[in-house]
């Protein structure tokens, strides 16, 4: 279902693109490389926790030296750091403030799956009304629609995410502690994270008009191979493919 507005989705991609940067500098760093004579082999690392495959490393943030909030008074602080890196305006204009680690891991653990639950989006609704051109039965995605997300849009592409990714490390006790809360005792979000971070990566560009068809109140992609897309995947392909580049 598609006539929704991106519910989150630009919320959580702030926090894939952290996991994305420090994903990618972990695999660049775990590339073996060759053995040089004479050199002192460095001491082994301890052993990442059974069943974790991509530990976040200590934070290395000066701000982390104070403690955390807990999770349930952690909006104030979030923000913050956030609007250090975007500007507070900008904070306030996207990101929804109540709740807002709890929302982003629930939309984040959503978007593989088939629905994102619209009562826990952490981003305000993206201004504007679907457009389709046509009728129910024969239907078009309208390109105006790509021009409602640019300005979400643009914030993402200015973001520092080598930066953005340090607020995540910093944070992260507290995604972890929400990712359980959810239902996931033994889950480890960041390992959750990466999942959702190669499946968005897999998302399709549509080269040609993207059709809809209209069975009942929503509109749905008239291909049945995109409408059975995860929800993350779907949601982004109503972006300007451009845009995902």
């Amino acid at each position: 279902m598609i006539n929704k507005p991106v519910i989150g989705v630009a919320a959580a991609v702030i926090v894939v693109a952290a996991g994305t940067w420090y994903y990618l500098q972990s695999r660049h760093a775990a590339l073996p490389r060759a053995p040089e004579a004479a050199q002192t082999p460095p001491p082994a690392e301890p052993p990442a926790e059974p069943g974790i495959q991509h530990p976040v490393p200590a934070s290395q943030d000066s701000a982390a030296k104070a403690p955390l909030p807990a999770l349930a008074d952690s909006d104030a602080a979030l923000s913050d750091a956030l609007g250090q890196l975007v500007g507070a305006a900008t904070v306030k204009d996207y990101l929804l403030p109540e709740s807002i680690i709890r929302h982003l891991v629930v939309t984040i653990d959503n978007l593989p799956r088939q629905k994102v639950a619209v009562a826990k989006r952490p981003t305000s609704a993206v201004a504007g009304s679907f457009v389709a051109n046509g009728d129910e039965l024969h239907a078009n995605l309208d390109a105006q629609n790509f021009a409602r997300y640019q300005p979400m849009v643009a914030v993402i592409g200015k973001l520092d995410v080598q930066q953005l990714a340090a607020v995540y490390i910093r944070f992260y006790p507290l995604f972890q502690q929400a990712y359980q809360d959810l239902g996931y005792p033994n889950g480890y979000f960041n390992d959750r994270l990466v999942q959702v971070i190669d499946i968005l990566l897999a998302t399709p560009q549509p080269t040609g008009p993207i059709a809809l068809v209209r069975p009942n109140v929503l509109y749905v992609f008239a291909d049945p191979a995109l409408e059975s897309r995860p929800a993350g995947q779907k949601l982004l392909i109503q972006w300007d493919p451009t845009t995902r580049r």
